[in-house]
């Protein structure tokens, strides 16, 4: 991927699709923080799943609480390390920038919508949405996303790959944390909607950001040249 002009990180092909996902996904991430906000309580959705999924035993729980670690401050920042340097190898600085953005962004945002909305279990224990489940749905993405632009897929395969991506990351982080009872299934399905709200929107504007300061250093460029 060297010479010419840098991939973006969020294929032209797909902006329009994923950018109708990322509103949609909004949509659901507000609905779902106004009917839950100030709650402390399983909604009638998370009795009806919870059941299933709460107090998983061994073997089980060891793979739950393996899950658990990669969204924790030092699993997490292992995995966006790992990644990041695949990208510098490979010489893509603007998808190193897009994946510690995306992940820290996403991870901030839902910190941040914990407080507004004031769900906790187990106590005081501010729970929507997931922030692991967010930051597992977020990297999964961000990494389809780059072997999307980096193959050239199309609209259709492209999409499906970053959403499969999406779903199986989040499914699984998701079903860790509900299962160890970090979390109730609806702060969960918050978690995942606001990955897929936030990592559009990150690509387009490192993507625009990146293609701001090139256009800055060719005008430098030619000025200097004159």
């Amino acid at each position: 991927m060297t010479g010419g002009p840098a991939p973006t990180v969020l294929p032209l092909s797909l902006r329009a699709w994923l950018g109708v996902v990322a509103a949609l996904a909004t949509l659901m991430v507000v609905v779902l923080g106004v009917l839950y906000a100030g709650h402390s309580r399983p909604g009638t959705v998370d009795a009806w799943i919870q059941p299933a999924m709460d107090g998983v035993r061994p073997p089980w729980r060891h793979v739950a609480l393996a899950a658990d670690f990669l969204g924790e401050p030092i699993g997490a920042a292992t995995l966006v390390v790992a990644i990041v340097t695949g990208c510098l190898l490979l010489r893509c600085p603007r998808a190193a920038v897009f994946v510690v953005a995306g992940a820290g962004i996403t991870v901030g945002t839902a910190t941040l919508l914990k407080s507004l909305v004031g769900r906790t279990i187990h106590g005081d224990n501010l729970s929507y949405p997931s922030g692991h489940t967010a930051f597992a749905t977020a990297l999964a993405s961000m990494v389809a996303l780059l072997v999307t632009g980096r193959l050239g897929l199309a609209r259709t395969a492209g999409t499906s790959l970053v959403l499969a991506a999406a779903l199986v990351a989040g499914a699984a982080m998701g079903w860790a944390q509900v299962a160890l009872g970090a979390h109730y299934p609806t702060d969960v399905l918050g978690g995942w909607c606001t990955a897929l709200a936030v990592v559009p929107a990150t690509a387009w504007l490192v993507d625009r950001m990146a293609d701001w300061l090139v256009d800055r250093m060719a005008d430098a460029g030619r000025r200097e040249r004159r």
